[in-house]
């Protein structure tokens, strides 16, 4: 067995920060170390303690002064969509009809899948994201690839075949029994095949017929403990559109509590229109809004209530992705940055420690995986990455008067992108620098 150890600044939260002050949120080593062997992390705290228990024959990796922080974890993102980011549109709805559906009726093949698959990983490493949440495509292809894509590289990731029956064009179509058998076709080809999690995907209830929301509702009986994923008040458009595909229900909210797909493993793209009653029904079953800043903004869906969400009552668990195509970027930091310009003109304010606790372990709670991922705990996944403030000339200048660690992380958040990106591990393995060129 090899064992690594990797010497740097180390950075992990342990809780949410109350404020920017809150130092018994997090965990920070001036000069810290990672002990790692088997994918997992065996040691982590300061260098001279971790050092002194590691085996004699280790093999040391020294990164400083760069800073290590759990890999960043996206909660929302679609993998057919990397060639439709940055297409014009005036709307939602315009861009999925103009853009998303052709483009993903594409990914019925097979060799173009593979491919996007490829690509969509080497952009997840080059990133510092080690775990993502996709939507893949109506075809159980997509999803295949998906899922052989993340095994060989060893990533945990979280994705599901996309249940779509209507209202899209006649390639992107299943039915309400197709998506059900070719669901439970991909939870037993994938499901816990390496770090592979299936999530149940009914796209959202515009293209889900009742009949097809009832297989969904099947299959969240037949499988409690998956992950369900879909979209929710976008758009108001949309939220019209939908409401009126099913009159019975109070809101759009309901549609989904009447069908069984509110609960803590829940997770709701967007949620940016929410009434109080929809709250307050996400906060009683503990299902997650997700918040797609850089996608809210260049469609013009609206601001999430990020804050005021977290505060409520009755509050609302929420976690943070870049929903590319939407999202036009792969880079959570540059999501943060986005997310705390909105905060700003909502009169809410978004610190450094805020944004990378929801980057890494908010997320993995959202996720129900924070005992697995989102920290630098001993008996976690080796998923981690290494950052450096000055990896740009601009930075560089910047980093020269950089004074304190909210600093540093304000910075990285503000101008950082994939540059900023030193490496990225993956159960231990440095991946980043193994990417095809």
């Amino acid at each position: 067995m090899t064992t690594t150890l990797v010497r740097a600044r180390t950075l992990s939260f342990s809780r949410a920060p109350l404020s920017m002050d809150d130092t018994g949120a997090y965990r920070y080593e001036s000069d810290g170390a990672l002990l790692v062997a088997d994918g997992i992390i065996l040691a982590s705290g300061p260098y001279a303690a971790v050092r002194e228990n590691a085996p004699a024959d280790v093999i040391e990796i020294d990164h400083r002064p760069h800073l290590i922080v759990p890999g960043f974890i996206d909660t929302h993102v679609h993998f057919p969509q990397m060639q439709v980011i940055g297409s014009y549109a005036a709307n939602l709805l315009e861009w999925l009809n103009t853009y998303t559906f052709p483009e993903e009726c594409r990914f019925v093949e097979t060799a173009h899948a593979q491919r996007i698959a490829g690509h969509f990983y080497d952009e997840m490493i080059r990133h510092g994201t080690t775990t993502a949440v996709a939507y893949c495509s109506v075809h159980k292809t997509s999803a295949d690839a998906y899922f052989a894509e993340a095994l060989k590289r060893n990533m945990r990731t979280v994705g599901g075949k996309v249940m779509m029956d209507r209202n899209a064009p006649q390639g992107l179509l299943d039915t309400a029994e197709m998506g059900y058998d070719e669901t439970r076709a991909v939870i037993a080809d994938w499901h816990g095949k390496g770090r592979n999690h299936v999530a149940i995907t009914p796209r959202f209830a515009i293209t889900s017929t009742p009949e097809q929301m009832s297989a969904a509702q099947a299959l969240a009986r037949e499988f409690p403990d998956l992950h369900i994923q879909t979209h929710l008040s976008e758009n108001r458009d949309e939220i019209d559109f939908t409401c009126s595909l099913y009159p019975e229900a109070a809101d759009y909210t309901d549609i989904y509590v009447r069908y069984g797909l509110l609960g803590p493993k829940s997770l709701f793209g967007h949620c940016i229109h929410l009434s109080e009653r929809e709250m307050d029904a996400m906060s009683e079953a503990g299902a997650i809004a997700v918040h797609c800043p850089t996608s809210n903004l260049f469609l013009g869906s609206g601001l999430f209530p990020l804050k005021a969400l977290m505060r409520r009552e009755k509050p609302v668990r929420v976690s943070v992705a870049t929903d590319v195509g939407g999202g036009t970027s792969y880079s959570m930091l540059k999501t943060m940055d986005e997310a705390y310009k909105i905060q700003q003109l909502l009169g809410e304010r978004l610190n450094p420690f805020d944004s990378y606790y929801h980057m890494t372990l908010g997320n993995a709670e959202a996720l129900s995986l924070a005992h697995k991922i989102g920290t630098l705990d001993a008996g976690t996944d080796a998923d981690f990455i290494v950052l450096n403030m000055a990896a740009t000339p601009a930075m560089a200048l910047k980093a020269e008067v950089v004074n304190s660690l909210a600093e540093e992380l304000f910075l990285l958040q503000t101008m950082g992108d994939d540059r900023v990106v030193v490496e990225t591990y993956v159960a231990g393995i440095a991946s980043k620098s193994g990417l095809r060129s």
